[in-house]
């Protein structure tokens, strides 16, 4: 396939275009500075801030992700400074996409991040009533961020897929984690960035998930 990896030098990022390469697909790599972009195989670096709303980092975005198979963002808030980054920057991603007729997005979210009222049926006892609601309050704004960024992934009209990690480690590629469709994974508190990255390529060809969320663990 034809990937474009979004946040390209963050945690996730990084693992998207060293696994995407490894199993053959044409990789596009964006990050805010390409010079921190490997040259392994014949990855196409592109410097493009989604930050930046000017004309020219609106170009550089959308040729990033014209002809795309599908569009793997690891873009999300790392400290409070970074609150507003998921929402601001896949709203201009979204409309990057829909200026060139690019279809297909999977984004990371978080487990913690919910858009509806209802409780989650996979989160237990422990999970609803305690880890996560001491998690949101102390990441308030993080996860309010991503929770707009979902919104918007909804309004788009993109064939859009949230995957929802839990903690993340810098753990080895393991492919032993469990994912459910619109749930989390019950008792899987953590997960290696490695494998959210296989989770998010591996989702990336599967067209049933249009439209939902993915929760994951081990």
């Amino acid at each position: 396939m034809k990937l474009t990896v979004i946040s390209a030098t963050g945690g996730i990022g990084r693992a998207l275009v060293e696994q995407a390469v490894a199993a053959g697909h044409d990789v596009t790599a964006v990050a805010r500075n390409a010079d921190r972009i490997g040259s392994e195989g014949s990855v196409r670096a592109v410097q493009a801030d989604l930050a930046d709303p000017s004309p020219t980092a609106s170009a550089a975005l959308s040729s990033a992700v014209a002809g795309s198979d599908a569009v793997l963002s690891g873009l999300g808030p790392r400290t409070r400074a970074d609150v507003g980054i998921a929402e601001q920057g896949t709203r201009t991603l979204i409309r990057a996409m829909q200026a060139v007729d690019a279809r297909r997005l999977v984004v990371v979210s978080a487990a913690p991040v919910s858009t509806t009222s209802a409780p989650d049926p996979g989160n237990g006892f422990w999970a609803r009533h305690l880890l996560y609601p001491v998690i949101g309050r102390a990441l308030r704004g993080n996860y309010a961020d991503l929770a707009e960024m979902e919104r918007a992934l909804a309004a788009s009209g993109l064939q859009w897929t949230a995957v929802r990690p839990p903690r993340l480690t810098d753990g080895p590629l393991t492919r032993r984690y469990r994912s459910a469709l619109d749930q989390n994974v019950r008792g899987g508190l953590s997960i290696s960035r490695a494998d959210v990255a296989h989770l998010m390529l591996d989702v990336a060809g599967r067209p049933e998930t249009a439209g939902h969320t993915v929760g994951c663990g081990y």
